[in-house]
């Protein structure tokens, strides 16, 4: 509680290590968590420090396991992650492990050169068999023919591609075959037809299935073409322009008994590819599966060795370069954890000289440590996404625990959605040390990280539901309503009480497509709905209007009161810094403008609830128009609340119209006249202290505390502070940003709080929405 509710006490220690121990007793410290290192050689590049050369080599090692959890990842073997995190390696281990690695890497790369090398020429000689399988109809080819001069035939009875009838013209014959992508046919046809002027013949053919590219390993679709050209030139620009458009070219059979020949050799090579590329996989998978056990626990192992070299560059060597001084940021409590470290460090590394630390006394603001737990952190994480807090400061996480999920409970007010919200984070909490949980994806992860934070939002959203009435945007009937039906009609009452009131009657019923009832009459209204709202609310019409006054209400009630919270806990951080004058100065007249103002608002609210009845709520005057009225100064007489309102209201305003420049000036004056050496009240200066780094401001006089204990002593340790470090100008100017900063944030900060409303009605009337009003629905939602 301690912890969570302020900072751990830090202190500042020096530690002497031993060049032969420090890295056994940084692991040490590594393990414990124990302490936040400074650094020493900030004037030093990075490259020119001494450990250089030991970081280097981690970056290696993480660079060859990075390689190798990608070939295992690609080769679909599950990485085992242990439970327990190892340590980092023994010095002695370093360069075994680094050399087992780098022999990995090499027989790696390797096999999976070789690997590609065999899938590749096998991807091509499938491709090959392809296109002789199709190019087998392309061209007819008669090898029993025997072209003689008197058996010339006519012309016209052959076809311009049998390639008997091109021999009997005499012509030259060329033939280029391949596959091309689908992308890429209609373009290459063009720039054949262009280049060539006709002087060649293509003929394509789209293959039945789509195959894997041997360069990209892409799954495509392919065409087998097959291009007739007459000349070497012309066969020069063709084979150019497959070039340009990445075709593959495979060699064409001039006669069948080739084509025959080249088949069975393709069939052959394929089929021992098949079993080469077999036994290359299988073996690359038991080298990778032996490399999958242990990859897990060196990443971890070569990052903490990492992180020690860069902690031991922060370090500085004394005189005889034989010692390293470190100094390091150590909560108090943790102080013999510490020692015990140091010499489980220099016992680990035989060292005959033990390792050290010292106490260093420090006006230095130390770092803030807030120790948290698997409950608190999904909190304590909310609040630091804003900023985290100074050294010894409130810790508002504390209070975030209740307050983050009741506000969202406020919007959320839904007893099943809430209900199922909270069995949903109740399984992942039964459920954490699931490890399938923990490596699932982004969302899922998210969702697990704060499922404590959803536990408690879906039990508030439970609660605020049961207020609400509200059981999946249903009202539910648990004790009855407390309104009567039967009462408004005139039967129910004696003739003499029948005059004084508006009944119903058989008529009224029948004609009236709304009946209002009416609370004054007796019997109508037997009291409120025991807990939350009565569930006859949800048949009346006027349920928005009704709804939106309470949830609106509501808002504002809670938006100051948190706010106000906010406030007082300013003042614990003052009383705990002794900085009493800030109370006096800052957070009581913040407190004044806060409730004079919005305090007096609720005091309103709450009055009106407790002193207007059903009897007498049509008299009740408007809180708004009362609240306007407190600034205007109206000239004509009003009712008011309560008699003497006006009075109240106007000493409410002077109050917060005295509270303003106190705010703006309080302060700032206060620290001139201390840096003045309080003359004016005859009282003696006995010296300046730095109060604290980075804080409102920078100086303060020391006699400020005996002024306060009544004691004019000058305090052991105290320093001068030159006139040039106090500036008023810039202390006045802060504060009055600040000032600034809190009158306006009062006013938007309580109409930001109504938004608790507007969500809470929207969750609440998105699902009542038929589906022809839904647009209508949202823009009245938004508005």
């Amino acid at each position: 509680m301690g912890s969570l509710f302020r900072s751990e006490t830090m202190c500042l220690a020096q530690l002497f290590l031993q060049s032969g121990t420090a890295y056994e007793c940084l692991s040490a410290l590594g393990e414990k968590g124990l302490v936040q290192f400074r650094d020493l050689n900030q004037n030093v590049s990075s490259f020119q420090r001494k450990f250089v050369g030991e970081v280097k080599r981690c970056e290696e090692l993480e660079r060859i396991l990075a390689y190798l959890v990608q070939e295992i990842t690609r080769a679909d073997i599950p990485l085992p992650e242990g439970d327990a995190s190892p340590p980092a390696p023994p010095l002695k281990q370093v360069l075994e492990m680094q050399e087992q690695l780098q022999k990995l890497e090499v027989e790696l790369r390797e096999v999976t050169k070789n690997k590609e090398k065999l899938r590749k020429n096998l991807l091509e000689l499938i491709e090959y068999t392809h296109m002789l399988r199709v190019t087998r109809t392309f061209v007819k080819r008669n090898v029993e023919f025997e072209p003689t001069y008197e058996e010339f035939p006519a012309l016209e009875n052959d076809s311009l591609l049998d390639y008997s009838s091109m021999q009997r013209l005499g012509a030259k014959l060329g033939f280029v075959s391949g596959l091309i992508s689908q992308g890429k046919v209609e373009a290459f046809e063009k720039m054949l037809w262009r280049v060539c002027k006709g002087y060649t013949i293509l003929t394509y053919a789209e293959l039945d299935e789509p195959l894997e590219d041997p360069e990209t390993g892409e799954v495509i679709k392919w065409y087998v073409f097959l291009i007739s050209f007459w000349g070497e030139q012309i066969g020069y620009k063709v084979k150019k322009i497959c070039d340009c458009y990445h075709c593959h070219i495979y060699p064409y059979p001039n006669t069948a008994e080739e084509r025959r020949e080249i088949q069975e050799g393709l069939n052959t090579r394929i089929q021992d590819l098949y079993t080469v590329l077999h036994k290359t996989e299988d073996y690359l998978r038991q080298v990778l599966c032996k490399a999958a056990e242990s990859v897990y626990s060196r990443v971890i192992q070569v990052k903490k060795m990492k992180a020690i070299y860069h902690m031991l560059n922060m370090c500085s060597f004394d005189v005889t370069n034989k010692c390293l001084i470190a100094e390091v940021w150590c909560p108090e409590a943790d102080l013999h954890a510490l020692r015990c470290a140091l010499e489980e460090g220099s016992r680990e590394s035989g060292a005959t000289i033990p390792s050290f630390m010292n106490i260093i006394p420090t006006k230095e603001t130390p770092p803030t440590l807030i120790r948290t737990n698997k409950f608190t952190e999904g909190f304590q994480n909310i609040v630091d996404a804003y900023g985290v807090g100074s050294y010894r400061e409130v810790n508002p996480a504390l209070f975030t625990i209740v307050t983050f999920p009741f506000l969202f409970a406020v919007m959320f007010g839904d007893f099943g959605h809430g209900f199922v919200m909270f069995l949903f984070a109740l399984l992942l909490v039964l459920n954490e040390n699931h490890p399938r949980l923990s490596q699932s994806q982004e969302i899922m992860r998210m969702f697990f990280n704060g499922r404590y934070i959803l536990l408690l939002m879906g039990l508030f959203s439970v609660y605020t539901g049961l207020i609400y009435n509200d059981c999946f945007s249903k009202s539910v009937n648990l004790f009855g309503s407390g309104w009567n039906v039967s009462a408004m009609y005139g039967a129910a009452h004696a003739p003499s009480e029948r005059k004084k009131m508006v009944l119903w009657n058989d008529s009224v019923v029948r004609h009236n497509r709304v009946l209002q009832l009416d609370p004054s009459i007796p019997g109508v209204f037997r009291g409120p709905y025991p807990l939350g709202i009565d569930p006859i609310w949800n048949l009346a019409t006027n349920r928005l209007t009704f709804l939106n006054s309470f949830k609106m209400k509501m808002s504002v009630i809670l938006g100051i009161i948190h706010m106000t919270f906010g406030v007082i806990l300013g003042i614990f951080n003052h009383l705990h810094f002794r900085k009493k004058f800030n109370i006096y100065l800052v957070s009581i007249p913040e407190l004044l403008f806060m409730l004079c103002i919005f305090g007096h608002l609720i005091f309103m609210i709450v009055y009106k609830w407790l002193l207007y009845s059903a009897e007498t709520s049509r008299v009740a005057p408007s809180i708004l128009i009362e609240f306007i009225n407190m600034f205007l100064f109206p000239t004509s007489e009003t009712n008011g609340l309560y008699p003497g309102q006006e009075h109240v209201q106007r000493l409410l305003l002077v109050v917060t119209a005295l509270s303003v420049p106190v705010l703006f000036l309080g302060k700032p004056l206060f620290l001139l006249w201390l840096h003045n050496g309080r003359s004016c009240f005859g009282v003696s200066r006995s010296g300046y202290t730095l109060v604290r780094k980075d804080s409102e401001e920078e100086v303060s006089l020391l006699g400020s505390q005996d002024i306060e204990e009544g004691n004019h002593q000058m305090e052991d340790g105290c320093r001068e502070v030159t006139c040039e470090e106090f500036n008023f100008g810039e202390i006045l100017m802060t504060q009055v940003i600040h000032s600034i900063e809190y009158c306006l944030g009062c006013i938007s900060n309580t109409a930001s709080y109504l938004r608790l409303w507007a969500l809470s009605l929207a969750h609440a009337h998105s699902e009542k929405l038929a589906p022809s009003e839904e647009d209508d629905g949202e823009e009245e939602t938004d508005s």
